[in-house]
This record gives C-alpha cells, structure tokens and sequence, in this order.
C-alpha cells in the first residue's frame, strides 16, 4: 500500500486553545508539513481547492509549486483540482509548469467540487457541474496530448489551432477522479480507464464501496480488466495513542470543532459523535493495531492500493507526533500485507 497526507487548508480554531493562525502560518505550516511528510516516507502530498472561508486552498496549482521547490521525491496532488469551474487552458499551462519545477511528479485529481459556493464565482450553476465537469476534462485532456488544437464547446470560448505551452513534462500527466457522491464521477473515470479516489470521509463504508463497485462495473462494461483497477481511500482524520480511550480524548476536541463548520455540515454525516464515526466510518482514532485493522478492513472492500490520512486541525507538536506514529506504526505494516503497483519508479504506472 501507498500512503499520502492530503491537507485542504481549513484555518479554523484550534479545538484545544482556540488560536487561529494568520493566513501566512497556515501556508507556511503546509509547506513544512510536506517536508516533514517526505523525509517519513510518504509516497504522495496533496493540497485540496475550495473558495471561501475557512479554507485557504483557492490556489492549490501555487501552493504545490511552492512544495515541489522544498522537496524532491514526494509526489504532488491537487485534491481536487475543481475542474467544473475552471478554464482548460489556464489548468493545462499551470499543471503543465508545475509538471516541470516537480520534474514529472505531479498526479492530477480533478472533481466538480463539494462546496456550492465556487458555482456562483465562477458563472456556473451547480445543475451544470457534470455537464461542465465532463466537457473541460475532455478539453484537458486534448490539451495535454494533442497540438495544434480547434475545439469548440458550451463553457469557454472557441478554440483555433493552439498548442498550449509549456508541454508536459511527462508523457502522460496521470489523472486521477475524486469520487465522493455521485456515480457520474465513477462512470467518467471508467469510461477513460483512469483511476478513482475515494474521498470515504463522511458516511459509511456502504455508500463509498458501492461507487467503486459502479466503477469496475463499467470499467469492464467499456472493455477494460476490472481487476486491474486503481482505487485510492481517505479516512476521517487520524489519531493514534496507546489506547482508543486516550486517543478519543484527545482527538474529540479537534473532531467536534471541525464537524461544527458550515463545510463539514454540508456534507450530512450521519454520524451522531466521534464515537460512531470509529464505530461505523473511518475515523482512524485508537491504537496503532487498532487503526492497521481499521485499514484492512476497508481494504477488504475497496481494495484500493493507495490510502490517504489527513492530521489537519491539530497543532503542529501533534501532527508531528501522529505522522511519526503513523509512519513507524503503521506504514511498515500495510506496506507487507498490501501489495501495491502505483508509484512504483518516478514515472507514474497507473494509466
């Protein structure tokens, strides 16, 4: 199994002191973390998008750059890029440069997003964003593989032989499609034979395996081998102590603070308290034994080769502590008892 820290910026009050940080410390802190991610062995970094408080995360193309720069191995995600909502060409020159200053270690992730307030910022409405989404995928997709390019469509204007600049540093830039409610998401993915990530955040196992069930379906409806599909998972947050009671004491401040925001609310978990969210969802709360557990069983039935954590909230001691338990706790493990081809040399293997 390959692992990634994903962090979407949120700046929000600590759940134990109440401090906010400046904009300029949350930025920075993402910085170092990336750093600190690679030197434990982290396979993958990714810098999520939103537009409006209390993210931070509007430039995730910029803020990757900045992390390419201090780092060398690591690779690079947006998650996700909210490509419903962007132009084709803009996203196409800057992943492109980013490309290069990573030399060739950028993974894109695109989705139509899961906060409606981008919609209105950028002059769609949100009964638009499939249509949107599928159409400036399939601009991008053109843009990087093709030259001397004419195209027309509904959400940008025409397009008259261009060649978008700089070119990929790699021969394919790898796209992967964040997945987390819809099967419109899953169909696009299978339908290009590109892998999927599941965000399995909010809800339970349930509703997540049965999208990555819809995507092998049609993986092998459109002539593609579904057991060679490429799946990654999230969690709801990690918290590792020696025992599950001292890790829900210290984590519950952090996980009630963030499923109090607007952002959180959106997304209409079913989970009554932190309890139920380790009992029934995929909150990686409690001893190291009891998250690698945790894992495989939702390995069992995503059969996803990448996983994702997040330690977002948390004051910067404790995220240190929870990545350097995680990564000598736990990584090793998984990495024994769960093969993995992704990411197996610099040039990516997964399309």
């Amino acid at each position: 199994m390959k692992f990634v820290l994903f962090d979407l910026i949120a700046n929000h009050p600590n759940g134990v002191t109440g401090e906010v940080l400046t904009a300029q410390q949350r930025i920075q802190q993402v910085i170092e973390q990336a750093v600190f991610a690679e030197s434990l062995g982290f396979d993958g970094y990714g810098v999520g998008e939103r537009h409006g408080a209390p993210f931070l995360s509007s430039s995730p193309a910029v803020m990757l750059t900045a992390v390419a720069a201090k780092t060398s191995k690591i690779r690079l995600l947006p998650t996700v890029s909210v490509l419903s909502v962007l132009d084709p060409v803009r996203v196409a020159e800057d992943y492109a440069t980013l490309d290069h200053l990573s030399e060739g270690r950028l993974e894109m992730m695109i989705g139509k997003g899961n906060d409606p307030r981008h919609y209105p910022l950028f002059g769609i409405s949100e009964e638009e964003q499939w249509e949107s989404l599928a159409e400036r995928y399939g601009l991008l997709k053109r843009l990087w593989n093709e030259e001397n390019i004419t195209w027309e469509g509904t959400y940008r204007p025409r397009l008259n032989n261009v060649t978008t600049e700089p070119r990929p540093f790699q021969s394919q830039i790898p796209i992967w499609h964040g997945s987390a409610s819809s099967p419109l998401s899953t169909e696009l993915a299978a339908k290009n034979n590109e892998p999927i990530f599941s965000s399995n955040t909010f809800h339970p196992m349930a509703k997540y395996k049965a999208l990555i069930d819809h995507y092998r379906e049609r993986l092998e409806y459109y002539g593609y081998d579904p057991s060679k599909a490429v799946v990654g998972a999230g969690a709801r947050g990690l918290y590792l102590a020696d025992t599950t009671e001292e890790a829900i004491k210290r984590y519950r401040p952090y996980y009630d603070m963030y499923m109090s925001t607007d952002a959180s609310k959106f997304n209409q978990s079913p989970f009554t308290d932190l309890e139920d969210h380790i009992q029934n969802g995929s909150a990686l709360v409690g001893s190291a034994d009891q998250v690698i557990e945790k894992i495989l069983e939702y390995h069992q039935a995503f059969g996803h080769q990448v996983q994702s954590i997040s330690v977002e909230g948390l004051s910067k001691a404790e995220q240190h502590e929870q990545l350097e338990r995680f990564a000598t706790d736990v990584m090793p493990v998984l990495r024994r008892e769960i093969p993995s081809t992704v990411w197996e040399s610099k040039q990516s293997t997964i399309v």
